[in-house]
């Protein structure tokens, strides 16, 4: 028999203190991702809305794309920008694609069910600048930004919703329940209503999306559940899915193959739409 009992709730969630070296990050991704911009192609700060923060940067292949994949990060819905991740677009770019990065605006400024309406605005811009078919990619908090675009309440517009082939969900938090026994919430400002209301494994999947759900194997045990919760539902309610463990990482190297054109982890994100 295995017995799963959290006393506390905050270590549960906690990356950064319960990985060597944790202590480095975010300040380790400045230096690449700035790096990564004075050479691409595309354009920085793309506005598709009124705040200073709803701007996204478009990274641009050589030649004509063949889709649009976004990336949209994680920070737990408070803190960090677009500009943290900008290298994790290499991998994409070099096999051809678009890639698109949104900021949004943060909480307590704003809720979650706001942040989640922001970047599906940012996802439809983009869409209406790159053609072809859409790939969505997201860490820990934006694991679950992603994820709620392909539920049933999408705030995606159909056309952009027809398009749309596989969302990624990186160490992505798909049911926001617990976040209501952390001290983090003092921040998030959820209740039971809107924690369930914000949660997509507690809604149903749009049909002919595929989901995988990726995650280290080294995280924390809340983030590897939370990583099997969505697709086992979501298989139940006749999703394609998929819940990857990827040996050897933790929650702050596991968006790295993102930069590689060959890692498992692009090619695993690129694939329903590469092989169609």
């Amino acid at each position: 028999m295995v017995v799963f009992d959290v006393t506390d709730w905050d270590a549960a969630y906690e990356n950064g203190r319960n990985i060597p070296g944790g202590s480095e990050y975010p300040a380790a991704w400045v230096g690449p991702a700035a790096a990564f911009r004075d050479q691409a192609r595309g354009e920085i700060d793309v506005p598709y809305g009124p705040g200073d923060r709803h701007r996204y940067d478009l990274f641009l292949p050589q030649g004509a794309p063949r889709g649009l994949f976004v990336f949209v990060h994680g920070g737990y819905w408070v803190a960090l920008d677009k500009s943290y991740w900008s290298h994790l677009a290499a991998g994409p770019v070099a096999r051809g694609w678009a890639v698109a990065m949104p900021s949004y605006d943060l909480c307590p400024t704003v809720g979650i069910a706001q942040i989640t309406d922001q970047v599906g605005a940012a996802i439809t811009h983009a869409a209406g600048q790159v053609a072809g078919p859409v790939i969505l990619s997201g860490h820990s908090a934006g694991g679950h930004l992603v994820s709620a675009m392909m539920c049933h309440d999408s705030p995606l517009p159909p056309q952009v919703q027809a398009r749309l082939a596989h969302v990624v969900s990186i160490s992505g938090l798909h049911d926001l329940r617990p976040m209501l026994n952390t001290t983090r919430n003092a921040q998030l400002q959820l209740d039971l209503t809107t924690a369930e209301a914000a949660s997509p494994a507690l809604k149903r999947p749009l049909p002919g999306v595929d989901l995988t759900a990726w995650v280290g194997g080294g995280e924390r045990q809340e983030f590897l559940r939370q990583t099997q919760l969505l697709p086992n539902i979501w298989h139940g309610l006749g999703a394609r899915t998929a819940a990857v463990v990827e040996p050897d990482r933790h929650h702050f190297n596991v968006i790295d193959g993102l930069a590689d054109p060959h890692s498992p982890l692009t090619r695993r994100a690129l694939a329903p739409a590469e092989e169609r």
